[in-house]
């Protein structure tokens, strides 16, 4: 029998133990570094899955042929309007003979030929808008309105689209002019039908003012006409406002008029080119911008701008080139501030005029085959055109989101109706003749804003707690303060904003005078205790130990802050006259909103407060004691010891701790989204508020549509969000490293 000795198995016991404390140190090693690279991917899965969404924003259009073909049993008229219906199944085409041809857009075949009731050719033709296709055809000295219309019905459960001519104001002509209408403009509302035409140089307006009939529900039309003055220039194209305000008169010179229907005044005059021909001229989806278009290869956007004590005038705003080639057509979408245009070497280009993107500049045609008429679908998935043989191709279009471009997103951009450049966000609205404002510039001020004075109020109340708690306090009032602090962390911020929007909000614009008084007067009064403290006899202020000094303060806080909310009604009837908002508002010109920059700077101080507090005194209560002694050793003061030893040698956790609480106060959502207006204006204005990049995420994610550009371009704000907080991050983290390098020998 082998005889194991007590020394050998006590060996292989230690040998056992040392083999299962290096698989265990294996083990947890391996679940360290996987639980970190799990976090790596989770971030970079985050940046890709947004990057996913947002790089679609800036893809450029593109268009691929889908079949062409010639109609059969063509008629030699000279074709006049070609559009699609909105499935973009069938198009119409209406020629100068008062024939309309409905036919399918992607194989050509007729469906259906309406004879209009003309008794004569048509010589000109206006149309209401694309979304509104109210036609207005003149023959002669008469006018027919119509309006191409389709019926969908579902036989055995198949779509069946049936295109009909509607004549919502009767068949029966009406006569403008004494003599041949020469132009002709029109604008149709639910009120009134504004129709002008010139003849001879001769402008005749006719209004027809409806009126309802509330027991039939029909419709009677009251005429009325009314004489607008001469113009002094010929006139090629005419268009009317959708207000039926301003009548647009320009010639192939350049020469233009702008007419004010109500005061039948001209408005505006001049020349829109210094060089070259206008080649055609298109409203804007709306009805308020003018494109005009130059065989010089430009496409100028221009509107109506009515800037302070000023008249309302024409402004160009903005041009599109294509390489000095002419420009013979334009073609507006029906929903989206976006046009195409085709040169005279058959080159289409599509732009947006909001992001000033040229979207796509393709050539469509080979040889001398020119385009004459062209027609995208409502939705602008398809684009139809023909060409100077009566060819006609289909063309699918791909180009989801033309509204954004980096200039958009972060420079001033001239809108529809304003003054000047600006830096606006307004995603949506009730009309859909809208201009989307997507500028992040004042979401990101907005940001900035709410971080700036949440970190004015948190930082320093922050940082000298934790200062003083770790250093000065005795250890038996920091162990109840420091947990009462960070248990403040685990208040829900939704709590903080329902408060500070409910109940903080109201009570600082009610007792706005004390509350300023307040951070004047609580600096002050703490000083003044301390001195008066610091005079008193040795005997009474022996009685207090070290480090329970800060207990003597909360009195005088609660004094103070219940003593200037009182006094707010008598101080603000002595200095401001009763009303402080009035005088901030006349007097200084600041405007003052209930829910502004100072409430949010309050509440989400708070909320910061024990994040900075709980790192930062960690940070100083970690410096060795041995270092605090030996500087006291060599004859330095405590404060001198603070200043120059302890505060230096905290200093990469303190900054780590102002760097996360900035992080939190960036990212915080719903203290601003409930305590602050929520308008995204860029204004420094400690009474007003802002809109924050979180804020605004939140508050129209759920209401966009999947996939559409505002639901892609929230996506960028979060990306930005995203980038901002990393940028940050490795910023405060270069500084703790040469902070810690610097101070890690003391």
């Amino acid at each position: 029998m082998n005889h194991i000795s007590p020394k050998s198995r006590l060996s292989v016991t230690q040998q056992r133990l040392g083999q299962w404390r290096q698989t265990k140190d294996r083990l947890t090693n391996a679940v360290i570094t996987s639980g970190g690279m799990g976090v790596l991917v989770a971030i970079l899965s985050i940046f890709f899955y947004l990057l996913y969404e947002i790089v679609p924003l800036f893809e450029s259009a593109s268009i691929d042929p889908v079949s062409s073909y010639e109609l059969s049993d063509v008629t030699y008229a000279q074709p006049l309007y070609l559009a699609m219906e909105e499935q973009a199944e069938l198009a119409v085409q209406l020629d100068d003979s008062g024939q309309l041809l409905f036919f399918k857009a992607k194989s050509g075949e007729q469906v259906e030929r309406i004879q209009l009731p003309l008794s004569e050719k048509i010589g000109h033709f206006a149309i209401n808008s694309e979304q509104q296709p109210l036609i207005a055809l003149a023959s002669g000295n008469e006018v027919v309105l119509i309006k191409p219309s389709y019926r969908i019905s579902y036989p055995s459960d198949k779509r069946l689209i049936t295109p009909f001519v509607e004549y919502p104001y009767g068949e029966q002509p009406k006569t403008l002019t004494d003599g041949i209408i020469g132009s002709l403009a029109l604008r149709d509302n639910t009120e009134q039908l504004v129709i002008v035409a010139e003849s001879q140089g001769v402008l005749q307006g006719v209004r027809f003012v409806k009126e309802q009939n509330f027991l039939s529900g029909e419709i009677a039309l009251q005429e009325e006409r009314f004489d607008l003055p001469a113009i002094d220039i010929d006139i090629d194209w005419m268009l009317m406002g959708p207000n039926q305000q301003w009548l647009y008169l320009l010639n192939k010179g350049g020469e233009f008029r702008v007419l004010d229907i109500l005061t039948r005044e001209i408005r505006d005059s001049g020349r829109m080119l210094d060089v070259g021909k206008i080649t055609d001229v298109r409203f804007l989806l709306g009805g308020i911008s003018l494109m005009v278009a130059t065989d010089q290869g430009a496409v100028d956007q221009w509107f109506m701008v009515q800037a302070d004590n000023q008249l309302p005038h024409l402004q160009r705003v903005r041009s599109f080139w294509e390489k000095d080639r002419s420009i013979d057509l334009v073609v507006v979408e029906h929903r989206r501030k976006a046009f195409l245009t085709v040169s005279n070497e058959v080159d289409l280009a599509i732009y947006h005029s909001t992001s000033e993107r040229e979207l796509l500049n393709t050539t469509i045609s080979e040889g001398s085959k020119s385009i004459e008429q062209m027609a995208i679908s409502p939705r602008a998935e398809a684009l139809l055109t023909q060409n100077s043989n009566g060819e006609f191709t289909y063309w699918n279009v791909h180009n989801e989101h033309p509204e954004v471009s980096w200039k958009a997103l972060w420079n001033e951009v001239w809108y529809e109706s304003y003054q000047e450049p600006a830096y606006i966000w307004q995603s949506s609205a009730s009309s859909n003749d809208f201009e989307a404002k997507f500028s992040f510039t004042p979401l990101a001020f907005g940001t900035l804003k709410a971080a700036f004075y949440a970190m004015l109020v948190a930082a320093p109340l922050a940082l000298c707690a934790a200062i003083y708690t770790a250093y000065f306090m005795t250890p038996l009032l920091r162990r109840k303060i420091k947990p009462l602090i960070e248990l403040m962390e685990a208040m829900p911020t939704v709590i903080l904003g329902f408060l500070a929007g409910l109940w903080l909000a109201p009570f600082i614009e009610k007792n706005l005078p004390g509350v300023l008084s307040i951070f004047l007067l609580m600096p002050i009064s703490v000083l003044l205790f301390a001195y008066i403290w610091s005079r008193l006899p040795c005997s009474l202020r022996s009685k207090v130990a070290d480090g329970w000094h800060a207990v003597l303060l909360i009195p005088v806080v609660i004094f103070v802050m219940w003593g200037c909310i009182a006094v707010s009604g008598t101080l603000e009837l002595w200095f401001f006259s009763g009303n402080i908002k009035a005088w901030l508002s006349n007097d200084l010109g600041v405007a003052f909103d209930q829910r502004n920059a100072m409430v949010v700077g309050v509440a989400m101080g708070f909320a910061v407060v024990p994040t900075i507090f709980s790192i930062a005194e960690d940070a100083v209560f970690s410096v060795p004691k041995s270092l605090s002694y030996g500087s006291l050793a060599l004859g330095a003061s405590p404060w001198q010891t603070l200043v120059g030893v302890v505060i230096p040698t905290a200093s990469p956790g303190i900054f780590s701790a102002m760097m996360i609480g900035m992080g939190r106060a960036v990212g915080e959502t719903m203290i601003v989204l409930m305590a602050t207006g929520n308008t995204p204006i860029m204004d420094v204005n400690l009474f007003e508020g802002m809109r924050t990049l979180a804020a605004n995420i939140a508050i129209e994610i759920g209401e966009t549509e999947v996939d559409s550009s505002h639901f892609r371009v929230l996506f960028m704000a979060a990306f930005v969000l995203f980038v901002f907080t990393f940028v940050v991050n490795s910023i405060a983290e270069i500084v703790r490293q040469r902070l810690r390098k610097k101070y890690g020998s003391l």
